[in-house]
């Protein structure tokens, strides 16, 4: 991991940030141009191609998901059971607080109506890893919401199957069909439909470069939840800190991809060096060890605070998605921070346990997005309908205020709208 003595807070985040590959970009913008051109045809030339699969089928059938529960333990459906009423309840509560809401005044009514969206495609990662769990993450919160139709896309293994407990995990919360595809190409069917897979109104979920990519570039055809991966890790910790827990910690999120951004930030040169010789010792004889090292030697860093206030300014301006506070008082030091995916306070909340059962959702902005929004919710599956009403007594009495205003935009054609009624 790379050391860095943090001076000025905004040269330091800007050397840290990479810039997308215009390659990448211009492979992913051809993709799409591809899905939307060809549909089917090219779903399945991709999928062969970056996958090995050969597919008859996108779709996944009812016997396929009735073969995934044999394939399947007890404790994992528990597991996944488990998972999905904790997060659950963390949606209902957020949905009770959703009142409609009436006002009237002087001749207006004014409606806020809360109303679900109609469709939503969900997109679960695959390649070096399975995620049952962000199919639980995706769905139910649009369930709660009241979606109409649930659709998820995930990549196929070479035998063109999907893993069984994925499958059972999408059953369990009521998700509407199932597609065998991956990467920018999902994001581009589920943008603009193809013969087999229906189009969307909004496209939810992590990923790989290749999704975060599609779904900016496709943001003027399809609404999109966030710039959802690679996973992000930060952790604010001084001298008080466990080092071989924050290790752990540090290996936990880099196993993801080799891609995964995590680092430590702290004011203690003494609480670096335990680090970086846990980090040593461990990563030589964990599973996934490759992956790890290149995540940590490549994206990893290690920024060296002066004061405890630079520590949590240079948090606030990074927004980590995953943010770990292992201080003397992490309360208070969360109390601080402002910008951040996903806060986690103390010794004994890892982000690897809210990845999973803590009833938080762990889809959550990266890229610096923490600064403006939070963990994917209900609230990102439902729209505010606004309706409005007003009395013929009421525009005349504002009529003379709405032609200073048209006329100081020189838009006559406003007022002579109202006018006529008049």
């Amino acid at each position: 991991m790379r050391i860095i003595t943090v001076r000025d807070i905004d040269s330091t985040l800007e050397s840290l940030r990479s810039e997308t590959n215009k390659e990448v970009k211009n492979r992913v913008f051809a993709i799409i141009s591809d899905v939307r051109k060809r549909g089917d045809k090219a779903l399945k030339a991709y999928e062969k191609r970056f996958n090995k699969t050969t597919l008859r089928s996108l779709k996944v059938s009812a016997p396929e998901i009735k073969l995934a529960y044999s394939k399947v333990s007890k404790d994992q459906i528990r597991a996944i059971k488990l998972a999905k009423s904790r997060l659950e309840k963390s949606e209902i509560a957020v949905k009770n607080q959703l009142r409609n809401t009436s006002i009237s005044d002087d001749g207006i009514r004014i409606s806020k109506v809360f109303s679900p969206i109609d469709s939503v495609g969900c997109y679960i990662p695959g390649g070096k890893a399975r995620y049952p769990s962000t199919v639980v993450m995706s769905a139910v919160p649009a369930k709660v919401a009241g979606v109409k139709k649930i659709i998820l896309a995930s990549p196929a293994d070479q035998k063109g199957s999907i893993d069984s407990l994925t499958l059972v995990a999408a059953d369990i919360c009521g998700v509407d069909e199932f597609y065998k595809i991956s990467g920018a190409q999902a994001i581009a069917a589920l943008a603009y439909g193809t013969e087999s897979i229906p189009k969307v109104d909004k496209i939810v979920g992590p990923g790989g470069v290749f999704v975060t990519i599609a779904k900016s570039l496709l943001t003027d055809v399809v609404s999109i939840d966030m710039i959802a991966g690679p996973t992000e890790l930060a952790i604010v910790a001084d001298s008080s800190a466990d080092p071989k827990l924050v290790a752990l910690d540090l290996i936990s999120q880099a196993e993801h991809s080799s891609d995964t951004m995590c680092c430590l930030i702290t004011i203690s040169s003494k609480l670096k060096d335990h680090v970086l010789r846990s980090l040593e010792q461990r990563i030589p004889t964990i599973k996934r060890s490759k992956i790890v090292k290149e995540s940590l030697g490549k994206n990893g860093f290690i920024a060296i605070c002066k004061t405890e206030q630079q520590m949590i300014e240079f948090a606030n301006k990074l927004a980590p998605e995953h943010l770990e506070i292992m201080t003397k008082n992490p309360r208070s030091t969360a109390s601080k921070i402002t910008s951040a995916g996903l806060t986690l306070i103390g010794k004994n909340t890892p982000s690897s346990a809210s990845d999973y059962l803590l009833g938080s959702n762990h889809i959550l902005p990266t890229n610096g997005f923490g600064k403006t929004r939070g963990s994917l919710g209900v609230l990102d599956f439902v729209k505010i309908q606004t309706r409005i009403e007003v009395s013929k007594d009421t525009l005349e009495g504002i009529s003379k205020y709405l032609k200073t205003l048209t006329d100081a935009e020189g838009l006559p054609n406003h007022y002579e709208a109202v006018r006529r009624r008049l």
